[in-house]
């Protein structure tokens, strides 16, 4: 019989939602509106740091609800991410883009699960195809739209307390699921060699 093709053995891009991924994910209904309240999860420096160093293009595409519910402003979640670029490049790190959507659900076609974001992205990063990216995320929402563009997808289903909705579902429909970020680095994007890609 066969070996079963690797689904992220030509992987060069890997785009990851922010909460639950990149920092601790607020109480459904809570957002992050500033700095203070944006708390990276352990290993996460290190992890992109990694990424980085092995030749991976990183990506941030985030929902920000928030600002359509008028919680925060988008200057805001600019300066969160200036703080955080800033926080990364002292460890050795950086994000390579970072997507924003700033409306409310079914109002636009950049809402995960729709699929705009990666498309700004794609157009950005002319090199990235759904099949030589990956999508990294704690939701249904983050599955379906890696799914949608024909992305493999990891599930990391986060702390119990603040899962998102439906994650059986996500996890059923994800290509694979890991604990954490620097887990599905670890287990699925350092095992192959960069320069093949």
């Amino acid at each position: 019989m066969p070996a079963q093709p690797n689904p992220f053995e030509k992987i060069r891009y890997v785009f990851l939602d922010r909460e639950g991924i990149l920092n601790l994910k607020p109480p459904e209904g809570q957002y992050v509106e500033n700095w203070e309240q944006f708390h990276l999860l352990p290993g996460v420096e290190n992890a992109i740091a990694r990424l980085n160093r092995a030749g991976f293009t990183v990506i941030v595409v985030t929902n920000q609800r928030g600002i359509a519910l008028g919680r925060m402003t988008l200057a805001d979640v600019r300066e969160v991410h200036h703080r955080l670029r800033q926080h990364l490049a002292g460890c050795g790190a950086h994000l390579d883009g970072i997507y924003v959507c700033p409306h409310d659900i079914g109002k636009c076609h950049c809402r995960k699960p729709e699929t705009g974001l990666f498309e700004q992205a794609f157009s950005d990063f002319p090199d990235a195809r759904p099949d030589n990216s990956v999508m990294i995320g704690d939701s249904l929402s983050d599955i379906e739209a890696g799914m949608r563009i024909g992305m493999a997808t990891i599930l990391v289903p986060g702390d119990p307390s603040t899962q998102a909705p439906d994650i059986e579902r996500a996890a059923a429909l994800a290509t694979a699921t890991s604990a954490s970020l620097t887990e599905a680095a670890d287990r699925y994007l350092f095992t192959a060699d960069i320069g093949s890609k």
